[in-house]
């Protein structure tokens, strides 16, 4: 096996851990028993956990960028681009432990980094093009102010993880997100855009009550 496929492995393996039990309660001995693989293999790819863990970070946003890209070129229009990255954030959330984002700022600070740079670069960016492609297409408020909207979308979407406001005992994150992303997307239509935005949640609830054969 060629070392960057053993470097991928690694990656891919760590972050199944990551996103279900958290960064802190998983040892390079946990990633190494997952992998089947020597502790002393990670450690030559790796220097420790937290340069695994940025890595691991680095590596999942890039595929979220590739996968947003190709929603954004594949949608009909702006509100269709929301649902659609709506439904990819919620396959994500369902599956990620609600203590990742609390982990990564409070005992890692270069995974931290990483993913500030991603939120306040790439994602404010992507929100803004959509918000100004929505204006255009008539289905948003034109007053709206891209940049304020954007800003407030990225750090609501990361308050919905706060355990403090939001105890995983009383709440799921898919719930909570979900809401949250409804509240925002509201507020934003127009009349022609809420008539377009209820076509789309109601074919979403009939795909959803059809059963699978």
């Amino acid at each position: 096996m060629e070392d960057q496929d053993i470097k991928n492995k690694i990656l891919r393996g760590a972050e199944e851990l990551f996103m279900k039990f958290g960064v802190r309660s998983v040892s390079m001995d946990d990633v190494a028993r997952h992998l089947s693989v020597s502790k002393k293999t990670i450690y030559q790819y790796f220097a420790d956990k937290d340069e695994l863990i940025t890595s691991v970070s680095r590596s999942h946003m890039e595929r979220d960028k590739v996968e947003f890209e190709k929603l954004h070129a594949e949608s009909a229009n702006a509100i269709d681009e929301l649902v659609k990255i709506s439904e990819a954030m919620a396959r994500d959330f369902k599956n990620m432990n609600p203590a990742l984002l609390y982990d990564l700022q409070k005992f890692h600070p270069n995974a931290w980094n990483v993913w500030l740079d991603y939120k306040n670069d790439y994602i404010r960016q992507s929100v803004v093009r959509n918000l100004t492609q929505g204006i255009g297409e008539g289905y948003f408020r034109p007053e709206i102010n891209t940049e304020v909207l954007a800003i407030l979308r990225i750090n609501t979407v990361e308050l919905g993880f706060s355990d403090q406001l939001f105890p995983p005992g009383k709440f799921e994150v898919v719930d909570v997100q979900m809401q949250i992303f409804e509240h925002f997307i509201l507020g934003l239509l127009t009349d022609k855009g809420r008539k377009l935005y209820e076509k789309y949640k109601n074919k979403e609830s009939r795909t959803l009550e059809t059963p699978i054969l």
